[in-house]
């Protein structure tokens, strides 16, 4: 799978957000397609980068070592 840099800045955001409608609000889009976008980046990777939590968005392991190399790039 290859992503585009606009999604792994997405990735990114929301990470640093740790909720998707504040991500999707700060990248102004639609918050129903930020989070389509990263369910179908999840189910390519075939591994969640995400964990849902009632505190919001935490990151995986996955997740943290995708935000260290999305940042490196």
């Amino acid at each position: 799978m290859k992503l585009n840099l606009k999604e792994m800045h997405y990735i990114i955001t929301v990470a640093m957000f740790g909720n998707i409608s504040k991500a999707a609000e700060h990248l102004f889009v639609a918050q129903p397609s930020l989070s389509r976008c990263i369910h179908r980046i999840e189910k390519d990777l075939g591994t969640p980068l995400f964990k849902r939590t009632s505190e919001g968005l935490k990151l995986t392991y996955a997740g943290e070592l995708f935000i260290e190399k999305a940042e490196s790039i």
